[in-house]
């Protein structure tokens, strides 16, 4: 619903545990919207689908598991070098390798960040529930067309898989903006920006420009280079797009109490769990405030270093060995104790997990 109501008009996916309900949703609804939902012949092609189409001009989607990144990693590369806006949806399960298929877990934060050569910055946005992934999904084309880049969604296999009841009335229904093309009448180059951070006008498909589209170092004609200033400016900007503009990307949520000495600071599903364990712990006395992150990369620095700000505890509960906990203890001081809650058998982190293993009463 999020993707459709978001203006997108292509996907193209392939089959595989939990991710497949969205593929049978979006070739059962896209194509009554005037789009276009291709099962491709796997992964690898699917993401070649979606690169493609968007420099047509189409919103893309394309939803996969943690086996299907692993198989889109080289695409992820082009899109990032190419500059394509198109929204990448990671139902997580169990890892590694093909792992439990039937079974969540939030096991690929880092490697969504991580998982492409050249280690450039991508927007990672996590949502904590049903209704998250239709605000996020929104907010996800929104940058993709913002920045010019792969923006993932990282959610679990039991939103994607349950069912449940929400209020649709309550969407915040974010505006996505339209895509910025350069005028037919312009010297376009379909690289060409004057400060790092700008983000380059895209070409309407079929009109007035010659366009050389190459995931090589190029110039910003197109044409691939071995010069090196110019290599490592077309680089640079490919990092600042996004570094310099992490206050504008950054998405949280924080419930502070004043006095409080102990920080929970959840994402995704976890973040469900984390809220009720904080309302049992005021409830006993307890002084908590909790931090909810719905961007993850970006790292939102200064959000987080702001609720840091006083507390003597971090919890931190996750679905995994730990990932997101060591962006957490990177931005601590050293006088703050940081704890991980993790479990990696598939089940769902319980808010008496959190109390307990986080010692709090």
């Amino acid at each position: 619903m999020g993707a459709i109501d978001a203006g997108c008009d292509f996907f193209a996916g392939y089959p595989i545990t939990p991710a497949t309900p969205i593929l049978l949703r979006m070739t059962s609804e896209l194509p009554r919207s005037g789009g276009i939902a291709i099962q491709a012949e796997d992964e690898i092609s699917a993401m070649g689908f979606c690169i493609g189409a968007a420099l047509t001009g189409a919103r893309t989607m394309t939803a996969t598991s943690g086996p299907g990144i692993s198989l889109f990693s080289e695409h992820i590369g082009m899109a990032i070098m190419v500059e394509v806006p198109l929204v990448i949806v990671d139902c997580q399960r169990l890892g590694p390798s093909t792992g439990g298929a039937t079974t969540g877990a939030q096991g690929d934060i880092q490697f969504l960040r991580w998982g492409h050569s050249g280690g450039y910055p991508v927007i990672v946005l996590s949502p904590t529930n049903v209704s998250d992934c239709y605000n996020l999904t929104l907010r996800a084309f929104d940058l993709a067309e913002r920045f010019r880049i792969p923006v993932f969604l990282a959610t679990e296999k039991d939103t994607v898989l349950n069912r449940i009841s929400v209020d649709t009335t309550e969407f915040d229904c974010p505006v996505v903006r339209s895509r910025n093309f350069a005028p037919d009448d312009a010297d376009y180059a379909p690289y060409r920006f004057d400060r790092l951070s700008d983000v380059p006008a895209m070409a309407s498909f079929g009109g007035p420009h010659l366009v050389r589209l190459t995931s090589s170092s190029h110039d910003e004609g197109g044409y691939l280079i071995k010069d090196a200033p110019n290599m490592a400016r077309i680089n640079q900007h490919l990092n600042a797009k996004i570094l310099e503009s992490v206050d504008e990307i950054s998405h949280v949520h924080l419930d502070l109490q004043v006095g409080a000495e102990t920080l929970i600071i959840s994402y995704g599903i976890t973040g469900a769990s984390a809220a009720e364990a904080v309302v049992f712990a005021r409830s006993q006395g307890e002084r908590v405030s909790a931090l909810t992150v719905y961007s993850l990369w970006p790292v939102p620095e200064k959000e987080i270093r702001g609720a840091l700000v006083g507390v003597n505890k971090i919890v931190v509960p996750e679905m995994n060995i730990g990932l997101y906990l060591r962006e957490i203890r990177r931005l601590a001081s050293d006088d703050q104790e940081v704890i991980g809650v993790n479990r990696v058998d598939g089940g769902l982190i319980e808010p008496v997990e959190i109390l307990k293993r986080g010692g709090i009463r």
